[in-house]
């Protein structure tokens, strides 16, 4: 199979379901922005980490590859006029969700309250993980607007905000377990 296909050439790419769109098209930039989040998080799990956390990684990855294939379907292409749908892959579910908020907690059992914003870094893993929360915000931001116009599966958008609320309760438990200095945001007076 050869990876080049010309067919982009002129500043489109294929949807699922086959039609055409700009390669700027905000359903384009959507999907883009998730395989973005998806190599950071790569980057994070490739880190000498808790096997654990390495686990959980992989299977946020195999979320966002799903998540990337729902928004690379046209509303118009994601079912068949018999109302049967045309993807076959898994669904973000409330379960998927869920797993999410229960490692947050449990993260968080082991981690000092937090009394202030935490400045980013501290360690080269800890700044990894904020990255990919960056990006997981922007790639929610992105979801939203193509949402907004184009609606589908609700539970990937919460999936994407509970995600970034992950990765910053992460880098806080890595932060911890790296022994790395976790400098708070104290605001300066005027």
């Amino acid at each position: 199979m050869k990876i080049y296909t010309k067919t982009g050439d002129a500043g489109t790419t294929a949807l699922f379901g086959g039609s055409r769109v700009p390669k700027h098209h905000i359903r384009i930039e959507s999907y883009g922005t998730i395989d973005e989040l998806n190599s950071h998080l790569g980057l994070i799990r490739d880190q000498n980490i808790n096997d654990n956390y390495k686990k959980n990684l992989i299977n946020i990855q195999n979320k966002l590859f799903t998540i990337g294939a729902i928004l690379a379907t046209a509303p118009d292409k994601a079912t068949l006029k018999n109302g049967k749908e045309r993807l076959n892959i898994e669904k973000i579910t409330a379960s998927d969700i869920e797993l999410l908020e229960q490692e947050m907690d449990t993260m968080n059992e082991a981690l000092p309250p937090m009394t202030h914003f935490v400045l980013p870094g501290g360690h080269q893993t800890v700044s990894f993980c904020h990255i990919a929360r960056c990006v997981c915000r922007r790639a929610e931001r992105l979801a939203v607007s193509l949402n907004d116009l184009e609606p589908f599966e609700p539970n990937a958008l919460i999936y994407l905000n509970r995600l970034s609320d992950y990765l910053f309760v992460l880098a806080r438990k890595l932060t911890y377990d790296l022994q790395a200095n976790e400098v708070k945001w104290i605001p300066e007076k005027y």
